[in-house]
């Protein structure tokens, strides 16, 4: 999903064309190797014979086969390349692109949902023809709705945006918390969630046993991970205890829930500034049960956010400097993958990406490669970040802590500043 936020986010900025078109029947298109034999059962109720014995040979790829997807990506690989001229991207299969002179055309692909985006109208149709005699197409039109996000685009100021309104009503209604008193944070700041709170005699397994903790935890990180970035932190700690829930996990979950029905009209919003990639980076500081510090960053394109992450930590920092430079290393690899997919499909990168952290002391140690007692036990492949920064492709600055967007991914806020970033987010 983050490839199409950042061609949305190009096509608002550039006011380029969006369309979309849907293959009917797409797993049906792929075709066998030739040395690739597939049989099958004559299908019960079928006419075609009587003997039992007799099977079938496949000639064309059916849903159900596993390499059915492969055999889909290929043929759909050959028509973009072949008929349309197109790049396969580098770093992502899913994108592919084609730029000659102001001539742009970018298509994002999701198994059989195709998003064109291209600089002229004379190009969609000639992507759409193309499309046509190729495979059977349902041509959407201009887009409005993608992977379950409604797309709003206001073209005389350049701005679109995206929104899981629908979905949320969806999710809220399904665990019954429509009438539920909104809250205006996802998570209890004053609460801190452990394993020691989750069930440990039969009788308070059994008081849980039916409660849908991981549909309620699955139906959020679905929100989280396509446009509610303020909720991506709560959602990373809940899931921590699926295997086995308590009754506080539970009341946490439905806060969330309580959250997002208060602010489903949300929207995460590209072109209110004009601003090229720029990316924020945090960590919490190592306050869980576990000691292990959770890291975040966030990632934006004209104001709004195009990538985040909240991951906890795979080791234990010895201080709140270790686990900011570990953090910061963590979003410098999305701060290069992002530079090559935008680099690759809408336009080189001159300068290096800016990257903002509220540390100092991390800061300083990305820069200093002399030996020190305190920080000789890092690992050097945290040191990576080191070598970016030479390299020129991330300049890391100072960002105040109330500046600090990616703060609302490593901790739970007060009411105050979940709105704060939230808006800094893009979420308007």
């Amino acid at each position: 999903t983050a490839s199409i936020r950042v061609a949305l986010a190009f096509a608002a900025r550039h006011d380029f064309e969006v369309h979309q078109v849907d293959v009917k029947s797409a797993y049906l298109n792929g075709e066998f190797e030739d040395n690739e034999v597939i049989w099958m059962a004559v299908p019960p109720g079928s006419n075609l014979t009587n003997d039992k014995t007799l099977v079938l040979r496949l000639l064309r790829p059916l849903y159900g086969l596993k390499q059915s997807a492969r055999h889909w990506h290929k043929k759909l690989l050959h028509v973009l390349c072949e008929k349309l001229r197109m790049a396969q991207s580098d770093v992502d299969q899913a994108v592919f692109y084609r730029a000659e002179g102001t001539d742009l055309i970018v298509i994002v692909v999701h198994v059989d949902d195709l998003t064109v985006v291209t600089a002229t109208v004379a190009l969609v149709v000639e992507v759409k023809a193309k499309l046509r005699e190729a495979f059977d197409i349902s041509d959407k039109g201009e887009i409005h709705f993608i992977l379950g996000f409604a797309v709003l685009r206001d073209r005389s100021n350049r701005r679109l945006s995206l929104s899981q309104t629908a979905y949320i009503e969806s999710i809220v209604r399904r665990f019954g918390l429509e009438d539920a008193k909104p809250v205006s944070t996802p998570m209890d700041p004053h609460i801190a969630l452990t394993s020691a709170q989750s069930p440990s005699t039969p009788a308070e397994i059994g008081a849980m046993r039916d409660v849908p903790y991981r549909e309620a935890v699955g139906s959020l990180m679905y929100a989280s991970l396509g446009t509610r970035p303020d909720i991506t932190y709560a959602v990373s700690i809940l899931s921590r205890f699926s295997d086995n829930p308590g009754r506080i996990h539970w009341d946490a979950v439905r806060r969330v829930f309580r959250y997002l029905n208060g602010t489903k009209h949300l929207k995460l919003m590209y072109g209110t500034s004009d601003f090229d990639l720029v990316g924020y980076s945090d960590a919490d500081g190592s306050m869980h049960e576990d000691r292990k510090a959770i890291s975040g960053y966030a990632f934006l394109i004209d104001g709004g956010a195009v990538s985040w992450s909240s991951k906890c930590q795979e080791l234990i920092s010895l201080s709140t400097t270790e686990s900011e430079y570990v953090a910061i290393t963590h979003a410098s690899k999305e701060a290069l993958w992002l530079r090559s997919l935008i680099g690759q499909t809408f336009a080189p990168f001159v300068d290096p990406i800016t990257l903002n952290s509220d540390n100092q002391s991390a800061i300083s140690l990305t820069r200093d490669n002399q030996y020190h007692s305190r920080t000789k036990h890092i690992d050097i492949r945290f040191h990576f970040i080191r070598w970016i920064i030479e390299d020129k492709k991330i300049h890391l600055i100072y960002c105040p802590t109330n500046d600090m967007v990616a703060d609302v991914l490593t901790k739970a806020l007060p009411s105050p500043k979940v709105k704060h970033f939230a808006a800094a987010l893009g979420l308007l």
